[in-house]
């Protein structure tokens, strides 16, 4: 999963209350479903199983240039997000989450189809820490401290003064796109 030439700068860790969430989950989906309930005292423990093998399938690491995650059991899944593509990180923590000090990190991109994050990391440890090192080297990598136009965009030396313009219209149309999209 790793690039032997690219610099690991974070290697994420999980915190095993991670699983106590996913067990309260379960329970709580089969108290909702009530067919399940007779069947708790044989799903608790095998969920219990599931989840140490589920939950030592977790990796996650910010190189310099991508974010790479992989997860997954019986189908194992490992995507590699660039930085320069990754739009927002957002921290999720629900009631339990926050009885279990656990935080889920989730991470949107350019370009994603569909709703909802690209990735999710639910029971990272130090998430804010994870999240906001991932924004600063997004940031590095994407060659500007400062985002969303806060300052104004150079012109290349390669581009004429009508491609800078097309350029510009393009990515204030963007911005109007994504501001819209955020407010659905």
């Amino acid at each position: 999963m790793n690039d032997p030439d690219e610099k690991i700068l974070w290697e994420a860790e999980f915190n095993p209350k991670v699983k106590t969430y996913w067990l309260i989950s379960a329970v709580l989906t089969s108290f909702l479903t009530i067919v399940l309930i007779p069947f708790l005292p044989l799903i608790i423990p095998i969920a219990w199983l599931i989840a140490d093998k589920y939950l030592a399938s977790h990796r996650c690491t910010l190189t310099e240039r991508t974010l790479k995650v992989g997860r997954g059991i019986l189908v194992r899944q490992e995507k590699t997000v660039p930085l320069d593509r990754i739009t927002d990180l957002g921290l999720v923590q629900g009631p339990i989450m926050r009885a279990l000090e656990l935080e889920a990190v989730s991470v949107e991109t350019a370009g994603q189809s569909g709703p909802g994050s690209l990735v999710r990391l639910t029971g990272i440890r130090e998430g804010r820490a994870f999240r906001d090192a991932v924004l600063k080297q997004r940031d590095l990598v994407s060659g500007s401290e400062t985002r969303r136009g806060e300052s104004p965009v150079a012109t290349p030396p390669s581009l004429d003064a009508n491609s800078h313009e097309t350029l510009v219209e393009i990515r204030d149309i963007l911005r109007r796109m994504e501001e819209r999209s955020q407010t659905l």
